[in-house]
């Protein structure tokens, strides 16, 4: 039963493109998870991770903190001026554009970790930069995403940093509590607390393309470009900035994909929160697959010349 959970969870950026491809000729199948759905669906994610969590993680930050400096530098520089530079240049419309730079200044993604794992790089660091930047997504996403995108809209920093806590911030810290006061609660839960979470992603990405499945065909061409620059120019840029600093091979991949992979959840549920009714939320859908599968094609050639070279994965 195990493998048939890690082989559905593998599989995620199938349900991504599936869940958005069906979104847009079936908006109905999706839609009906919604509003406080989202929210929660969202809140049960980050208890997932939370549940994975021990002291011994932070502990370990503290045994290789440049490693984690440099991939949190790189999350929260690259992505968010990344994003600002396209709504910038490409003819978007204004909430199409603040939709694209919020996603851009979320932290890394929650399924960066799986595809740390298929590319046979670094998964621990991938773990614990998740860690971080999730947390410092409380102070930092609401600041980012002011500054931002603050003169296409008007930006409610302290209404995003109170949402971010109560989605991110509070599940977490409730999952590791859990961890270390539950744990026979907590060893019957997180065998499907990773497919449990593709599952809540895939229905939170589907029920806002779904709802939005006008105004993205309407602005598909545009749109489509902007999400992929992003993402592309995430993944390679992570690459480069890792290289810069003289790391191996599998510490590069994992720093690319943590870069590139946002978590768009996060992106979709502040932009139902703060900004109803907009086009806001579009952006962070349509994020999620596309590093899926980004990350996805990458892994699967890393993983092959890994494979290929003889390399150890870490």
């Amino acid at each position: 039963m195990l493998r048939v959970f890690d082989w559905l969870t593998n599989l995620f950026p199938l349900w991504a493109v599936l869940g958005g491809g069906l979104a847009l000729v079936q908006p109905e199948l999706f839609t009906w998870f919604s509003g406080r759905f989202i929210v929660w669906g969202l809140a049960a994610i980050m208890l997932g991770m939370g549940l994975t969590l021990r002291v011994e993680d932070f502990q370990r930050v503290l045994r290789m903190p440049k490693a984690i400096a440099v991939g949190f530098i790189a999350q929260y520089s690259i992505m968010p001026f990344l994003g600002w530079a396209i709504a910038s240049v490409l003819p978007l419309e204004k909430h199409l554009a603040v939709g694209l730079i919020l996603v851009a200044c979320c932290p890394g993604g929650t399924a960066s970790n799986v595809v740390t794992f298929l590319a046979r790089a670094d998964v621990p660091l991938s773990v614990l930069m998740t860690m971080c930047s999730t947390l410092a997504a409380v102070i930092m996403t609401p600041l980012l995403t002011k500054w931002l995108a603050g003169a296409l809209v008007p930006v409610d920093a302290w209404g995003l940093f109170l949402s971010t806590v109560q989605v991110v911030l509070a599940p977490v810290l409730l999952g590791f509590v859990l961890h270390h006061h539950a744990p026979r609660l907590v060893a019957w839960v997180l065998p499907v607390a990773p497919v449990v979470s593709v599952g809540l992603i895939t229905l939170i990405v589907a029920s806002i393309i779904g709802q939005s499945a006008g105004p993205i065909r309407a602005s598909g061409g545009v749109l489509l470009l902007a999400v992929f620059l992003l993402h592309a120019g995430g993944f390679g840029l992570g690459y480069g900035f890792a290289k810069l600093f003289g790391y191996d091979r599998p510490v590069c991949r994992t720093m690319a994909i943590e870069v590139g992979m946002q978590n768009s959840g996060l992106g979709a549920t502040l932009a139902k929160l703060h900004f109803p009714g907009t086009l806001v939320p579009v952006p962070c859908a349509v994020s999620s697959v596309f590093h899926s599968v980004i990350g996805s094609l990458l892994a699967g050639w890393w993983r092959w010349r890994a494979e290929r070279e003889g390399e150890r994965g870490a």
